[in-house]
């Protein structure tokens, strides 16, 4: 199979994998905040930050640097392995020690044993981080999309039986805590790879010096993503906290899904064509171009319908989440675009630049976050617009120098579709208008098909050719899968 064929049957697949697995959570997760409350999800997320910031400390980068290491060996592989582990060892002894101390930062005093429990998820998900690696690897995001869908059903499942009696938040401790052990349970029985060998010091040596500025920027922009969960979980309440992360949650689900489809495919394909210029930037503007394509009219789309999938789906105790998701939706599609450029820098083996953009763009949405804290809740999701649009600009200045594809020229790819998917938004929300006020179901479905009428009929008018093209590889791939 050709690396194109393999690059788009990794790209379904990839897709396939990320929207079940996605899909499923997010089915279970507006069932279970039906139950729960949002005081319930602002606990988990006040400990969020203390979990992603341990598994950033666990991959340290190296998940990466194997990807794109050449002359991979089974040394290589062990050496991630084992290393994984006695890391997911050490950040659990750091939490468990520090629980306490967590708990009276928030003042919650049983945040402290369910951080404790929570963070056992960190050694179980360590034992399968080389059989997901060898997938991605692979390409082979068909048995990763079985096995995250399935993990998926079966931990969703389990937190939605614990919420029916009525164990509140504990419920969805138990959600994340079955997932992943279904998952590495998989991996271990349908990934036929175990270590040959230990932890080999030369291995460790040859992937650091690729994977340690990975760890330092990771670190930075997991502090970075995770901040306004802390800041609020401080300085307001957990309910406010538990609307903020459950707006965050659905404009993640398709801004960070695809944003995760592109990043998972594009840096292992990109890698294997590092050293041909004109090929590396064509396939990183096609990469682009495809990914605004589909995340701009998602994201605008959820933004003008926002209210009545919220009062449909999460009912009116929800309320106060439909203003901050139509808010952080604009920020949040832009996050394909700032994720593809970086996987550029790392593709060309420049991690120094990667670090030197995260360090800027941290300090200036710190910046932000802290003009903005002492107006609320509303001024910091619009101080996430401004952060957006600065990232855009750092993260495109070094793609356009090194592949000559800077800001400007990514721009004038992305405005048509922009001004598409903003008239698509309108005509949405202008069929929600004219509907009866509280035909909320009504006014999801009609607004959802005006709007999907017209883009795809606009794309099929004006773009042709390339809708065309897309259908035609569409249907002779979906021959040979």
């Amino acid at each position: 199979m050709s690396l194109k064929q393999k690059t788009f049957k990794g790209v379904i697949w990839s897709a396939v994998e990320r929207f079940s697995t996605q899909g499923v959570q997010f089915l279970f997760g507006i069932l279970l905040a039906r139950l729960l409350t949002p005081n319930d999800y602002g606990m988990i997320a006040m400990l969020t930050i203390f979990m992603a910031v341990s598994q950033t400390f666990i991959d340290s980068g190296f998940g990466n640097a194997l990807i794109r290491k050449p002359d991979r060996n089974e040394n290589d592989k062990a050496t991630v392995f084992f290393f994984n582990i006695f890391m997911a060892a050490a950040c659990y002894a750091a939490i468990f020690l520090a629980a306490p101390y967590v708990a009276q930062f928030y003042n919650m005093p049983q945040l402290a044993d369910i951080l404790r429990i929570l963070a056992i998820n960190l050694i179980i998900q360590a034992f399968g981080s080389i059989q997901r690696l060898n997938l991605t690897i692979d390409l082979n995001f068909k048995m990763l999309a079985k096995i995250s869908f399935s993990g998926a059903v079966v931990g969703g499942t389990a937190g939605l039986i614990c919420a029916y009696n009525g164990l509140g938040v504990w419920s969805l401790v138990v959600q994340q805590m079955t997932t992943t052990s279904f998952r590495v349970l998989l991996f271990w029985g349908l990934v036929r790879w175990r270590p040959k060998s230990f932890f080999n010091k030369t291995s460790f040596k040859n992937m650091f010096g690729f994977g340690s500025k990975l760890l330092a920027s990771g670190l930075l922009n997991t502090l970075y993503e995770n901040i306004y969960d802390l800041i609020i979980g401080k300085f307001f309440s957990a309910s406010t906290l538990g609307n903020y992360s459950r707006a965050s949650h659905f404009a993640n689900f398709p801004s960070s899904n695809i944003t995760g489809i592109f990043q998972r495919v594009t840096f292992p394909v990109l890698s294997k064509i590092q050293d041909d210029p004109v090929k590396l930037r064509k396939g990183y503007l096609k990469f682009l171009n495809m990914s605004t394509l589909v995340i701009f009219p998602l994201m605008i789309g959820l933004a003008a319908l926002a209210k009545p999938f919220i009062l449909l789906v999460l009912t009116e105790k929800w309320a106060n989440v439909i203003l901050i998701l139509q808010i952080i939706c604009i920020a949040h599609m832009w996050h394909p675009v700032h994720a593809i450029n970086l996987n550029v820098l790392q593709v060309m083996g420049r991690s120094d630049l990667f670090l030197k953009l995260e360090i800027i763009k941290k300090i200036t949405g710190i910046i932000i976050l802290c003009v903005t804290l002492p107006y609320g809740i509303i001024a910091m999701c619009f101080g996430q617009w401004v952060d957006t649009c600065f990232g855009l600009v750092v993260n495109t200045y070094y793609s356009g120098k090194l592949l000559n594809a800077g800001l400007l020229s990514q721009m004038k790819m992305y405005i048509p579709t922009l001004l598409n998917s903003l008239i698509m938004g309108a005509i949405s929300v202008g069929v929600t208008k004219i509907l009866p006020e509280k035909e909320y179901a009504l006014q999801l479905v009609l607004g959802i098909a005006a709007g999907a009428l017209y883009y795809v009929a606009s794309n099929w008018i004006f773009n042709r050719e390339t809708v065309k093209e897309l259908l035609e590889l569409l249907n002779k791939k979906k021959n040979k899968m």
